[in-house]
């Protein structure tokens, strides 16, 4: 009844991105996350300028369930509820803001090119298990960065910061919790890392953070307290 979806996207490659969440229920009951038979709890590619067996749009051939069992338009799965996700602008890697379940909200992350990442739910949540087993192969890609539910309740996914000016930004992914308005960022990169706590420094704290969006020159938009704002530089 919910986690239904969460943002689409283009990726730099052209093709269509879609995240899915598990379908909802407490603790994805029906394992949704970790199914290849399901369009549930997964980051989904398309081809929308082709047609393939019938489909209303194509598979791209780079789909890791493209020529085997499961569905050819999951692209990565193991997710939860992927509320916002983006490109990094310089380096087309994918970050993906994972709402979780009681206790860990997450960023999840693939290099640019990287298919069929499993992402852990509903065995994990965040780097800790939940009490699924893992599905498909036996690795899962742990996040980047978590934080607890102490910190907030619903991690809402934002930008890499890339040429804005914003001081001490750039280079660094900035996402914010849905209820806390709490502020992070993550070094981008080949090797991300190093959680950073933004609220106090940025100088404010939003309620109610529904989404964030990215200019054609790279600025920052952020979604709270019912009014859209803008990252400035300074």
């Amino acid at each position: 009844a919910n986690h239904n979806g969460g943002h689409l996207a283009f990726g730099p490659d052209g093709y269509l991105y879609i995240g899915t969440g598990d379908g909802g229920g407490g603790g994805d009951p029906v394992r949704a996350g970790q199914r290849t038979d399901t369009l549930l709890g997964k980051i989904l590619r398309i081809d929308v300028d082709s047609r393939t067996a019938g489909k209303p749009y194509g598979i791209p051939r780079g789909n890791p369930f493209a020529n085997r069992p499961g569905l050819p338009e999951i692209y990565h799965y193991g997710l939860r509820n992927p509320w916002r996700f983006s490109f990094d602008r310089a380096r087309g890697d994918l970050w993906i803001g994972d709402v979780g379940q009681d206790a860990i909200e997450e960023i999840s992350f693939a290099r640019r090119g990287q298919a069929g990442r499993n992402f852990g739910w509903n065995a994990f949540e965040g780097r800790s298990r939940f009490g699924g087993t893992i599905g498909g192969p036996r690795d899962h890609t742990p996040p980047v960065a978590q934080y607890s539910h102490s910190d907030g309740c619903s991690v809402t996914g934002g930008y890499v910061s890339r040429g804005t000016g914003v001081r001490g930004l750039d280079g660094r992914y900035v996402f914010a919790d849905f209820c806390s308005g709490n502020f992070w960022t993550v070094r981008a990169g080949p090797r991300p890392g190093g959680l950073r706590r933004e609220t106090n420094r940025l100088g404010v704290r939003l309620s109610n953070v529904t989404s964030f969006g990215e200019g054609n020159d790279g600025t920052i938009y952020v979604i709270g307290n019912g009014a859209l704002y803008r990252f400035a530089r300074g």
